[in-house]
């Protein structure tokens, strides 16, 4: 948790206390805007969409994200006004010869990859030994063919061998949960799309899924709520955009619940982009009621359910 600043009122003069919010980054980790102190707060009279959000960078993976812009009512005028945010500083790569284990003076060898290893790592002999080594004490079955680098008995040069980079290797699918096939209802008005997307998130395994009371208007999105469970519906012939996805998401991180979207029409490229960086799942329904996931994160929702 940030720790309250004091912030003047531009206005009444009055300081108030305010702590800056702190949100959930994709990769796990909380993030807060980094307040300017030493710039004034701004009085916001004109309020616009584009300058809701200010760009925060994550200190632990460096992913650069769009949040909302600190805002503080004062607490004896009512003035609202916007705090100033330092800018994400831009990272720098690493310089040769400025790792672990370079001396004065010394300078990388970017042919030799033992540069900066530490010295009870590095050999005397050549690395094609040390590899041809290794692979004497593997099994038949894994020495690989150096000439196909598929598995065989034969034995081939060291950088014949395929290298497998570890961080591009695809994670195992997420095991399906066993559950009846869903049985779709056809989709002729709003109030269908609606009662089609609750059974839906039903047969996910939500439970207690609640629709809104009276006939949904067929010119705007739904609301549907669940334990742990924020949805929403746009039964409009018209692709959701971005600001519907970013609402259904503010909405989910207000109730501390998963955010799910619905829509006929589909999505804009601007909208499905900013749900895979939200991890949002999202769902196309057709006029035969069946709902299809349309990104990874509403696959993922389909493997594991609910």
């Amino acid at each position: 948790m940030a720790e309250a600043v004091p912030v003047r009122c531009p206005a009444c003069l009055r300081e108030n206390g305010y702590t800056a919010p702190v949100f959930p980054c994709a990769c796990g980790s909380p993030v807060n805007p980094p307040l300017d102190l030493s710039a004034p707060p701004v009085p916001l009279t004109h309020r616009t969409w584009s300058d809701s959000w200010v760009a925060v960078r994550c200190t632990t993976c460096g992913r650069e994200s769009e949040w909302p812009h600190p805002e503080l009512g004062c607490g004896s005028c009512g003035t609202v006004v916007r705090l100033p945010v330092h800018p994400p500083e831009r990272s720098q790569a690493p310089q040769a010869g400025t790792g672990p284990g370079a001396g004065p003076g010394a300078a990388a060898d970017p042919a030799d990859p033992r540069g900066d290893a530490p010295a009870d790592v590095r050999a005397d002999a050549p690395s094609d030994a040390r590899a041809e080594t290794a692979a004497d004490d593997a099994p038949d079955d894994l020495r690989g063919d150096g000439r196909t680098g598929r598995p065989g008995s034969g034995r081939g040069p060291a950088a014949a061998r395929p290298e497998v980079n570890p961080a591009h290797v695809p994670l195992p699918p997420t095991a399906a949960v066993p559950r009846p096939a869903f049985r779709p209802v056809t989709i002729r008005t709003a109030r269908d799309a609606v009662a089609t997307a609750a059974l839906y998130l039903r047969w996910l395994g939500f439970q207690d899924v609640r629709q809104p009371d009276g006939r949904p208007i067929p010119s705007a999105a739904v609301d549907l709520r669940a334990p742990g469970l924020v949805a929403q519906v746009d039964p409009t012939t018209a692709p959701a955009g971005l600001r519907a996805v970013e609402c259904v998401w503010l909405n989910g991180l207000t109730a501390s619940a998963t955010s799910v979207y619905f829509s006929l029409a589909g999505y804009t490229a601007d909208a499905r982009n900013r749900a895979d960086d939200l991890g949002i799942p999202l769902f196309v329904m057709d006029l035969t009621g069946m709902p299809q996931p349309v990104n990874d994160p509403a696959d993922e929702l389909v493997g594991s359910g609910a």
